[in-house]
C-alpha cells in the first residue's frame, strides 16, 4: 500500500491519525495539518499523521491554543517525535513511525508532507533509510520549510541582528517572542535551525549529499512579510522561515537534485496568522492554493 504521511514541525503537538481516525475533539489533526489532512482525504489520498510533542512522551492532548483531544490511539514514546530535539533524533523517531506503519498498516511506501522543521526531520528520516529498512520514499513536499536557517535560528546564533527587522514591529516580537520559548523549551532545535548549523562545507546538508537522489522534491516558500528587501538573509519571510531558506536557493545541487519550487504570499502558520490577525486561510497549511499544489504533485 502507498500513503501520505503529514509530518508537522518543531514545537508542534499533533496526534497520530490515520485515514479512518483523527482526534475526536478540537484540531483533528493538530493545528499544523488538519487542513492538508481533510483535503487530501477528500481527493482520495491513504493520509497517516506522524504523532509529535514537544519533549518525549507519547500524545495524548494538546491543552493549548487550537488544540485537540481524544485521539484514536496513543503511540509509544520512541516512535513520536520530539518536536523540540535535534534533527537527527526527530529523524530516527519519524523513521521508525514510518516502520510501524509497514508492520502494522501495511505501507510499503509513502509520500512526505513535511511543514517547518518537518522538512528536515524528513530529511533524517530518509537518511535513516539509506542504511536499514522502511518503507520506500517516493517523494518529499516540505512547506516553508529551513533548509538553510531560520529567522528564530539565525537571531538564536546571533547571526542575525534586531536591526535587521528595520522597525518592523511583528518581525521584532517574532525575534523576541521565539527567542524567549527557544531558551526556555528547545533540547536542540533551535540550534540546529540556523545557517551556521545547516550549511558550509561541513553544515548538516552537506552531510547529507546524495540521500535525496531518486526522490521527487516540492518546496513551498511563504512571503507575507516582504516590507523590505535587505538584507536577504532575512526579508522577505513568512514570520519563521525566509524564502530564500523555505525555496532551498542556496543548497547545492549535490544535496538537492532537481526539484520544483513554488511560493505564496503566506504566513507560517495559523499561531502567526492570529498574531497578525488575518485568516487562517493565509497560513501556508490552510491555504486552498497551497494544498492544490500538493495534491498536484502527488499525483505526478
Amino acid at each position: 500500500m502507498h500513503a501520505v504521511v503529514l509530518v508537522s514541525g518543531g514545537a508542534a503537538v499533533t496526534p497520530y491519525t490515520t485515514p479512518d481516525a483523527a482526534a475526536a475533539t478540537g484540531l483533528a489533526a493538530g493545528n499544523t495539518m488538519t487542513a492538508i489532512r481533510a483535503a487530501l482525504l477528500e481527493r482520495g489520498h491513504t493520509v497517516y499523521t506522524s504523532p509529535a510533542r514537544v519533549g518525549d512522551g507519547q500524545v495524548r492532548e494538546d491543552s493549548g491554543w487550537q488544540g485537540f483531544g481524544d485521539v484514536p490511539e496513543v503511540l509509544p514514546a520512541e516512535i513520536t517525535v520530539n518536536a523540540v530535539g535535534t534533527i537527527d533524533d526527530a529523524g530516527r523517531r519519524l523513521a521508525a513511525f514510518l516502520r510501524h506503519l509497514a508492520a502494522e498498516q501495511g505501507v510499503e511506501s509513502v509520500d512526505l508532507v513535511a511543514h517547518s522543521m518537518g522538512g528536515l526531520f524528513s530529511r533524517a528520516a530518509i537518511s535513516e533509510f539509506r542504511v536499514s529498512s522502511g518503507p520506500t520514499v517516493q517523494r518529499l513536499i516540505t512547506i516553508g520549510t529551513p533548509w538553510t536557517g531560520s529567522v528564530l535560528g539565525d537571531y538564536y546564533a546571533g547571526d542575525i541582528a534586531l536591526e535587521a527587522a528595520h522597525g518592523h514591529e511583528i518581525t521584532e516580537q517574532i525575534f523576541r517572542e521565539t527567542q524567549k520559548f527557544a531558551a526556555e523549551k528547545s533540547q536542540g532545535a533551535a540550534d540546529q535551525v540556523s545557517s551556521r548549523y545547516l550549511t558550509g562545507e561541513s553544515g548538516w546538508n552537506a552531510r547529507h549529499a546524495g540521500e535525496l537522489d531518486g526522490i521527487a522534491v516540492t518546496v513551498i516558500a511563504g512571503t507575507y512579510y516582504d516590507e523590505h528587501s535587505e538584507p536577504t538573509t532575512l526579508w522577505p519571510h513568512d514570520g519563521l522561515v525566509q524564502r530564500a531558506s523555505a525555496l532551498a536557493l542556496d543548497v547545492p545541487t549535490s544535496v538537492l537534485p532537481a526539484h520544483e519550487a513554488f511560493e505564496f504570499d503566506d504566513i507560517h502558520s495559523i499561531f502567526f496568522a492570529n498574531i497578525a490577525g488575518i485568516p487562517w486561510e493565509r497560513a501556508i497549511t490552510w491555504d486552498p492554493r497551497v494544498i492544490d499544489v500538493i495534491d498536484e504533485a502527488l499525483r505526478r
